[in-house]
């Protein structure tokens, strides 16, 4: 990047950008957008005030999770418009990103120029919906009109901004309900706000000032995201946020377990679609996934085309799709979606990195045997969307090889050398029975009790427990500046937190192998 040859704002113009930044609104179940200050205004030490002014943050209701029931019918164009507010919430983030000189100027410009017209977009979606339920004879929840007013939201926790190691902020926003996340930006990097003039996100933040790389195109993660994993307490491993993923097995029950082996995707299968809450909706995840086992997943394939797919499992029983969202490492090098949609385009930036391990196990339930899962079963654990949506629906599990026994939620490990990255996602393994989804992607499945029993009826199935290993440089973190970040792709909105990282699986086992996984579960075998 060029010298920054803009000047200083004056106090007066800080003091107005903040005015037009604190419309702070409470309210759960939000989507966030945000804005940083430009370089010339980071440079002075920030004190709480201009800190508090430098992110802003678009809240909205996420009205997918609203929707518990929609029939069949009408879900595929139901999914297309939660796929058009996603898009419109973007929009409007990038136009608040952009527009920092003009908010200076005038303290009504985020209500009017911003919200007012997003408002006026989401109640036409909505609106849309509604006709899509209504149409098949299927009943809209009340209030849906009430979910398309976006307010303005100053993230506080920009107040905290230090050197990045915060301690109160490992855990901090744990207990929020999703309205202040300020555990997971514990001391911002102030650095990744200077990084680069490109708002657009494919270059800006890529170099930072003297050639630092700052973070994912001033999109974050940001210096808060992150802890040396020495700095954790031992406790225990991977058990989930707020008791979601917890291991199903034990000592008891059906002990087995079932192993498949399906690649690290050397072949570079991705894309940013979503066929389980976007079908027929090119890009609808607005971030990239990596792919393993079917070779066929795009938001387009039918059922019977990923029963009918290539797989990349040794065992070609499995033509199961196992996905997630990519990590990247913002060293100041480009993949080849840069601009592009689901990359730069959507401020995902950086170089992607294949896991180098990826370990896919099912086991049993501690209490009982299991069932076998309908083939076509979707599952998703985690949350594209928890740092703005609250922790409801989190699931995430960050560790170090030969640390695995300290783990964290909201924050990215610094692995010492010769130590890996470890993102561990333990499913859903109670399923109602019946259906191989439902109208948020959610209710057809739940998590386990602790004791390991299913609540509702539901039924024990295997659990699948996914474990990914990366080899990936050590961030460095100086003067709450962060170089050679890494991060997983997430909405833009969302920031790249850690905990957005999120999993994705359709089973398409065929019924002789599923058969047999259950049988070796069920035995106490261990099976491949």
């Amino acid at each position: 990047m060029g010298r920054n040859t803009r000047k200083r704002r004056s106090p007066l113009a800080v003091r107005a950008i903040a005015a037009s930044a604190a419309l702070a609104v409470a309210g759960g179940g939000l989507v966030w957008a945000n804005f940083y200050a430009s370089a010339g205004e980071s440079k002075s030490k920030p004190n709480a005030t201009l800190a508090a002014a430098q992110v802003a943050t678009i809240a909205c209701p996420d009205v997918g999770q609203k929707l518990t029931s929609v029939p069949r019918r009408a879900r595929a164009g139901v999914a297309k418009e939660l796929a058009l507010l996603d898009r419109q919430i973007t929009e409007a983030y990038k136009r608040l990103a952009e527009t920092r000189q003009a908010q200076s100027r005038d303290a009504n410009f985020v209500n009017n120029a911003i919200l007012g017209p997003l408002k006026s977009k989401r109640s036409a979606t909505i609106d849309r919906i509604g006709i899509n339920i209504r149409r098949v004879g299927g009943q809209v929840p009340q209030g849906m009109a009430q979910l398309a007013a976006c307010q303005s939201k100053t993230d506080q926790a920009q107040t905290n901004a230090g050197g990045g190691q915060n301690q109160g902020g490992q855990q901090g926003g744990q207990n929020q309900g999703g309205q202040n996340q300020g555990g997971q930006q514990g001391g911002q990097n102030q650095g990744g706000q200077q990084g680069g003039q490109n708002q657009g996100g494919q270059q800006g933040g890529q170099q930072g000032n003297n050639g630092q790389n700052q973070g994912q195109g001033g999109n974050g993660p940001v210096a808060g995201d992150f802890i040396n994993i020495n700095q954790v307490q031992p406790n225990g491993g991977p058990k989930g946020v707020n008791g979601n993923g917890l291991a199903a097995n034990g000592n008891g029950g059906s002990r087995g377990s079932f192993t498949t082996n399906c690649g690290t995707n050397k072949n570079e299968l991705r894309n940013s679609d979503n066929v389980i809450v976007a079908p027929g909706v090119s890009n609808g995840a607005q971030h990239q996934h990596d792919y393993v086992g079917n070779q066929s997943n795009n938001a387009f394939a039918s059922d019977q085309q990923l029963a009918n797919a290539a797989t990349s499992c040794q065992n070609q029983g499995d033509k199961s799709s196992y996905f997630w969202p990519v990590i990247r490492i913002q060293d100041g090098t480009q993949d080849i979606d840069q601009g592009k949609p689901g990359g730069g385009q959507d401020k995902n930036v950086g170089k992607i990195v294949e896991p180098n391990q990826v370990q896919l196990k099912f086991v049993g339930n501690k209490r009982g045997p299991v069932v076998a899962m309908p083939q076509a079963l979707r599952i998703i654990t985690g949350d594209a969307k928890a740092f703005v949506n609250g922790l409801g629906n989190a699931n995430t599990n960050w560790s170090c090889t030969g640390f695995e026994n300290r783990v964290v939620t909201d924050k990215y490990p610094i692995c010492p050398q010769g130590s890996s990255v470890v993102r561990t996602s333990f499913f859903q393994s109670c399923w109602d029975g019946k259906n191989i989804d439902s109208a948020n992607h959610r209710t057809h499945v739940s998590f386990v009790k602790g004791d390991g029993s299913c609540a509702n009826g539901f039924k024990a199935i295997p659990q699948l427990q996914v474990r990914l290993v990366y080899n990936v440089p050590a961030p460095q973190i100086q003067n709450g500046q962060v170089k050679n970040a890494y991060a997983v792709d997430s909405f833009p909105e969302n920031l790249h937190k850690p905990i957005t990282d999120h999993n994705d699986f359709i089973n398409f086992f065929n019924q002789n192998t599923m058969n047999k996984m259950v049988n070796c579960i069920n035995n106490g075998q261990n099976c491949k």
